[in-house]
Parts: C-alpha cells; structure tokens; sequence
C-alpha cells in the first residue's frame, strides 16, 4: 500500500477508468479491475506531476502495457522513443538493459527501473572480458551486439541490434564475416538469411529456448486451423515450422494486417493478451511462457519508483561513450 496516494476503489475511481477497463475487457477478468484501478489512476496522476513518462515492452502485462504506458514497443522501438521523449523523467517498464539503454541515449535524463532484479539471462550470459577474448580470436572482425546485453558489453562492440533489424545491421557492415552476440538462436536466423558468415555466441532466452517443434506440432494437431508466428530467439526446429518469423513489433504488424482466424504467437506470454486486446476478432492460442524478469514490474512497484524516483541507473562515463556510440549507430540503420 502507498504511503502518499489514496488506493482505494471509489465509484469516482471506477468510473475515470472505466474506458481503460473497456479497452483490457477481454483479457482482464472483471474481477481483478479494483485492484488495478486505483493504481492505474494514482500512477497517470503522478506522472503528470513528476513530468515523467513509461516506456514499457510488449512483454508487459496489459495493466501496465495498455493502461499506464505512455509508449510501447519492442526493443528497437523503445531506443528510437528514448531518444525523442521531452519527459525530465523516463521509467522504463521492462528489463533492466532496457533502462540502460534508455539512459544511453538521454544521459541527462533520470531514468528508473522499478525493480532492479529485472534482468535477462541473454545479458547475463557474456561480459566485457568476453567480448575482448572473441576480438583476439578473430582479429578485425567486426562485432555485433544484440541489445539484449549489458552497457558494458555493447562498449566492446562495434554496432547493436534489434530482433528487427539485425539482418539489416549485419548487412550495413559490408564485411565477409560478423561476430554476433549473444543469441545463438537470432544469430542462427541471421546467418539463413545472408552469405555473411556469421561468428556466434551460445547465449540464450530462457523463454524462447523453451518452445520446441513438437510443441508446435501438437498445437497445430489441436488447432488445425492454426496460424503460427514466432520470435526468432526460438530454437531452430521451431522456426522450421511456423508460418512466420519476426520481431514483437514484425508479430503485431503481421496479425494486424493479416487478420488470421486463430493464431498461436510463439514468444513471451503477455504479448498475446496485449495483442488480443487490440484486435478482437482474432482467437489466440495461449503457449504460455512467462519471463520472470518482466513480470517483477508491477502496477505497486511502477507507483512506488514514481513516488520516490528511484531505483535510478547510473552508468560509469567511461563505459557510457563507447556503449551510446553502438547504440547510435544501430538507430543509423533504416
């Protein structure tokens, strides 16, 4: 419970809110709604006088994703939002190299995660000194960092990327061979759909890593209609089989233009309701795997981060020039 805001769920609270419940109906059981009210009102009065904003994933859940945040996306999306955002204060509900990167990008800005221990196991699957042994092994060779990592590991490369455009990251090089890290399985994707050599890390995410092609398979024997799209951090007897592949921001994209009766959308649980809420003519199929990293962001802990502006991150200078440098140049590639 706040310590400065009234939480409690009045008819005035019910009804200001009335149109967000509206908009998570369908996946937001009706019962739930005076626990999230409160806090969704008290946080988007609060941002208002803090002059701040929230950045939030697709991995959100839609009392965050739909009802809170002033802007969504994936990775890429976010770097881009971070860049352009007027807000003297940005809280960014996702992971904590999300919050990194954000602060990269505006180092002047405050930048909060509302709970630190929101990590990723890609990021913490290679460090700095790991990235500089790779560079002795292959002298030259150009290093590609997906953004899921740490700010000290993007300052040894030489470029970042996105699920959404790394293919279009490694291609900009114009070099024979990339080192690209730390995703196995991206790196794998990558290296089907271009004649650049691709140099690989053997990290990976938990959540996707988990999805198997016999999994889909069952899903399509239950589901004979079934359209499946998938993430391309998946295992590559996943993507085998589904009927598209792309980042979250290319799965939204493709079900809003698509319009598929019933689709089963490989990644991240949350997505799905997130997405469902969007579009309700279309059926989804829950595979549901969570990351236990997003779900430590929360409606109490977003109100309580604003209410203290804090947990704050902080960057060592040092490290900060070289790490905005790869983060920069990612945002060069269209």
């Amino acid at each position: 419970m706040s310590a400065t805001v009234a939480l409690d769920y009045t008819r005035e609270v019910a009804d200001r809110t009335a149109p967000l419940y509206e908009k998570v109906s369908r996946v937001i059981p009706k019962i739930e709604w005076p626990f999230h009210a409160p806090y969704v009102e008290a946080i988007n009065r609060l941002k208002k006088t803090r002059n701040a904003i929230i950045l939030a994933h697709n991995y959100q859940t839609p009392e965050i994703y739909h009802c809170v945040a002033d802007f969504v996306g994936d990775s890429l999306a976010l770097a881009r939002e971070a860049v352009e955002v007027d807000a003297e204060v940005i809280v960014l509900a996702g992971v904590h190299f999300m919050a990194e990167t954000a602060k990269l990008l505006n180092p002047e800005k405050k930048v909060i995660i509302p709970d630190m221990k929101a990590g990723c196991s890609l990021a913490e699957s290679i460090t700095g000194a790991d990235v500089r042994l790779l560079r002795q092994k292959y002298p030259g060779v150009p290093v590609v960092t997906y953004v899921n990592t740490s700010a000290e590991v993007k300052a040894e490369c030489d470029i970042c990327c996105t699920s959404g455009n790394a293919l279009k990251v490694v291609e900009s090089l114009g070099t024979d061979r990339v080192i690209f890290l730390p995703d196995e399985y991206l790196a794998r994707y990558v290296a089907s759909q271009t004649k650049v050599e691709v140099i690989m890390w053997r990290g990976h995410c938990e959540v996707h890593e988990r999805f198997t092609g016999q999994e889909i398979a069952d899903y399509r024997k239950a589901y004979k209609d079934v359209v499946v799209i998938a993430h391309p951090e998946c295992p590559p007897d996943v993507l085998d089989v589904v009927d598209f592949v792309g980042s979250t921001a290319g799965m939204l994209d493709y079900v809003g233009k698509n319009r598929p009766k019933r689709v089963l959308m490989v990644t991240e649980c949350s997505m799905s309701d997130n997405v469902a809420a969007e579009y309700p003519d279309v059926e989804f199929v829950r595979p549901c795997n969570l990351c236990p990293h997003m779900k430590r962001i929360t409606l109490p802990k977003i109100l309580a981060s604003l209410e203290t502006l804090s947990p704050t991150v902080e960057i060592d200078p040092a490290v900060a020039v070289r790490a905005r440098r790869a983060v920069e140049r990612m945002l060069e590639v269209r």
